[in-house]
């Protein structure tokens, strides 16, 4: 009997096709790279040493014998009492003011109420007066007085004073919107990095929307704490205060995304160096922007915690002041977010390979 031992002819099935892309682009985490050794040892050491060195040099820099540098304020008077003035704030502090002359008060007053200036001085009337905003803190406060007070006494005279915009009662000594958007900076710095340690292949739209999410509430938070309804201390509209604390937020956050999406475990020490040293020392919540050193000055302008900090104060005191720069500042930064997150993940979509 023969046995047929053949093995059964099979047909080889068809290579399999790759998956349909799906719409949504996938964001992988970016790659961790261990070290061990003598590396594994002083790197750390090395990166954190130098971000707190930074720290330090900005703050100490900005912070540590702070004047102010062509601090616009108002004159009203003739123009040989305005002359006389300008060589006495000259005197008493080189270089801190620029002076603005007006018609009358009513101008200079409406030019304080809008920050155009931070004080008026009212030649006229034998004594005179300092028109002042209370609000602006009392560490300007206190160079106004001291410098216009000494060109009073230097004339003979006792200068009258008038705080045409105190601060509010739960915000004393003029520091909560500092502290409010250093702990929002903080926040947005913390989510930039967890997103991706707690989701790592979360994709593009989820991750825009979680970073969404996180704004808006965190807006509503910081609104309702420092608002009426909690420690009282920034007296604006509820809405506008949580809208831009939340764009503050969301670009803040977005910021520290692109940083480590593009740059990989460097982007969090880049992130702190930007965002939470050079954002809040150059924010304006502890003096504003006239009193920083001229190489840290126009960072005021540019990063998020600068812009949207001015921002919050002109909801707050200084009749929007600010708001519609803020509001293009942020949205800014948000957009090129957003397109430099899109594009990182794009062409990783493009180098993975499909299997």
């Amino acid at each position: 009997m023969v046995v047929d031992v053949s093995l059964p002819t099979t047909t080889p099935s068809a290579a399999p096709r790759p998956a349909p892309a799906h719409p949504d682009i996938p964001d992988a985490a970016p790659p961790r790279h261990p070290q061990g050794g003598l590396k594994g040892v002083l790197l750390p050491v090395a990166v954190v040493l130098a971000i707190g060195t930074i720290f330090v040099s900005v703050y100490l820099a900005a912070f540590h014998a702070p004047k102010p540098h062509d601090l616009p304020v108002a004159a009203v008077g003739s123009a040989q009492e305005i002359h006389r003035l300008e060589g006495g704030l000259e005197k008493a502090l080189p270089g801190g003011f620029a002076l603005r002359p007006y018609a009358d008060e009513s101008a200079a007053r409406d030019a304080v109420e809008h920050r155009r200036v931070y004080a008026a001085y009212l030649t006229g009337g034998g004594t005179p007066k300092l028109l002042f905003a209370g609000a602006n803190g009392p560490s300007v406060t206190g160079t106004l007085t001291g410098a216009f007070g000494a060109v009073a006494e230097a004339g003979g005279h006792h200068l009258a004073q008038e705080d045409i915009l105190p601060a509010s009662s739960g915000d004393t000594r003029g520091l909560s919107i500092f502290y409010a958007a250093f702990g929002l900076v903080l926040a947005g710095y913390l989510f930039g990095m967890m997103t991706y340690q707690a989701a790592p292949t979360l994709r593009f739209r989820q991750r825009l929307a979680s970073l969404g999410l996180f704004g808006v509430l965190g807006g509503i938070i910081i609104a309702l704490l420092a608002g009426s309804t909690g420690f009282g201390a920034l007296p604006g509209s509820f809405a506008g205060i949580a809208g831009m604390t939340a764009l503050m937020a969301i670009a803040v956050g977005g910021a520290t995304m692109v940083c480590i999406r593009w740059t990989g475990a460097a982007g969090a020490g880049l992130a702190s160096v930007v965002l939470l040293t050079l954002g809040n020392a150059t924010s304006g919540g502890v003096m504003p922007a006239p009193y920083l050193p001229g190489w840290l000055h126009p960072l005021s302008d540019v990063l998020p915690v600068g812009a949207g900090v001015r921002a919050i104060q002109g909801l707050a005191y200084f009749h929007n002041d600010g708001l519609a720069r803020g509001i293009a500042v942020l949205a800014v930064w948000i957009i090129a977010c957003a397109g430099l997150l899109y594009l990182r993940d794009a062409r990783s979509a493009r180098r993975t390979p499909a299997s």
